[in-house]
């Protein structure tokens, strides 16, 4: 499975942007995670092809994960973006059932996508 994510930029503090990410073939969780400069990977959110979903606790509220089943297509809506969320954004997939705990953890997907810079100045 092929992962393609677009969407990155630039943006001003308070700002929204919205990234996709395309699969090559059906999966079953996707999610997104991020790495800024200097810091680890860190889960952004995830959802099930059944449309449960799941938050980095910090970011609940401000982003939103959704996805078209059809187009085996992720979407993370960023709003009132954050200096600190400047960082590399990459999707990742897997089309196991993976349980919430194991859906916040990068090791347990095998397939990933390319990055996308999101920057957000101040």
């Amino acid at each position: 499975v092929q992962l393609q994510a677009s969407g990155g930029g630039l943006v001003q503090a308070g700002g929204s942007l919205r990234l996709s990410c395309a699969a090559s073939a059906r999966t079953n969780v996707m999610a997104w995670f991020r790495q800024a400069p200097g810091k680890e990977r860190e889960f952004v959110a995830a959802i099930r092809g059944s449309g449960n979903t799941f938050y980095s606790g910090s970011l609940r509220g401000r982003f939103t994960i959704s996805r078209d089943n059809a187009k085996s297509t992720v979407f993370l809506q960023m709003n009132s973006l954050k200096p600190e969320d400047t960082a590399v954004y990459t999707c990742a997939a897997d089309r196991g059932m993976l349980i919430q705990s194991s859906a916040m953890m990068a090791d347990k997907y095998e397939y990933w996508g390319q990055g996308t810079q999101v920057t957000v100045s101040s």
